[in-house]
């Protein structure tokens, strides 16, 4: 019996403009069939109703999943006013009313409170884990559980269009904010409800807008060539991190656990790199360099 495929190797980063609609798991899926990868996996979830910047790890990238998702987000949301739901967004049961609708100048004077570190309670309807499932399983089947809250750090909030019935807002965050909560509670501070109608992430990290691609664009690409221009080098989300350079044979003795000596003065993760190519992760203490994680290339 023949073994079945597994598709390319290929390494890096594609960034995919996701779709309204489908789950980041989803896309996931359609993109390594359209890219016919061997490995894809996500950095970040997001909602089946949001759109915009998804970092997808291809092949050897996904050891550096964690490093993406660490990094600062930005979003471009709309709050629909006098209406709460019970998922935060258009996709919920509505839970209250109001004939409060808060003009701009209120807006703005309630957003410095929820700028800074703040303590935030995530949505019942969130892929948290209690006990071992998803809160949003638990709520599914009508039994919501009352998250405790948690510190989050958002870093800029403004409003950049009230309407009548809805406003336009941007916000760069940290990791493990949630938009749908941050539209809850600046609805309840201004005396009304409000849920999400709209929600675009525009950055993740060094990820951008500028990066991505649709589905449709990884659609038409021939299967048969490597798909040049799309995927982004492996080390793109170690922007900040320091480099050192080895030679190849300290990079061997790395690859076997071994350390080698640096001589920078330097300590902390540094990015491993062999001829200006990064080959893994390490730490650097004293002028010694020990391997983290490296990369199979």
């Amino acid at each position: 019996m023949a073994r079945k495929r597994k598709g390319r190797p290929i390494n890096g980063w594609v960034v995919l403009d996701k779709p309204s609609g489908i789950t980041s798991a989803n896309a996931v899926s359609r993109v390594k069939r359209a890219l016919d990868a061997a490995k894809v996996g996500h950095a970040g979830t997001l909602d089946p109703l949001a759109t915009g910047v998804l970092p997808l790890a291809l092949g050897e990238a996904t050891k550096l999943v964690s490093y993406a998702m660490d990094g600062s987000k930005s979003y471009r949301f709309t709050i629909q006013w006098g209406e709460g739901r019970d998922t935060d967004d258009s996709e919920g049961a509505v839970t209250g009313l109001s004939d409060v609708r808060p003009g701009a100048a209120a807006i703005e004077a309630a957003l410095p409170a929820f700028t800074g570190m703040i303590q935030q309670k995530p949505p019942s309807f969130s892929a948290i884990k209690v006990n071992g499932e998803r809160a949003y399983d638990l709520a599914r089947e009508g039994a919501p559980p009352d998250l405790p809250p948690r510190e989050v750090e958002v870093r800029r909030f403004v409003l950049v269009e009230a309407l009548d019935d809805s406003a336009l807002f941007e916000l760069d965050c940290g990791k493990g904010t949630y938009v749908r909560s941050i539209a809850r509670d600046l609805a309840k501070a201004l005396g009304t409800f409000g849920h999400v109608t709209a929600l675009r992430r525009t950055r993740v990290g060094p990820f951008t807008e500028a990066d991505a691609f649709s589905l449709d664009k990884l659609g038409d690409l021939d299967h048969s060539a490597p798909p040049y221009g799309l995927v982004l080098p492996i080390e793109t989300p170690l922007d900040d991190i320091p480099a050192v350079a080895v030679m190849e044979s300290e990079a061997d003795r790395l690859r076997h656990g071994q350390p080698v000596f640096v001589p920078r003065q330097l300590d902390g993760e540094v990015v491993i790199k062999v001829s200006g190519k990064a080959v893994g992760i390490g730490v650097l203490t004293d002028g010694n360099l020990k391997p983290k994680r490296l990369f199979n290339l």
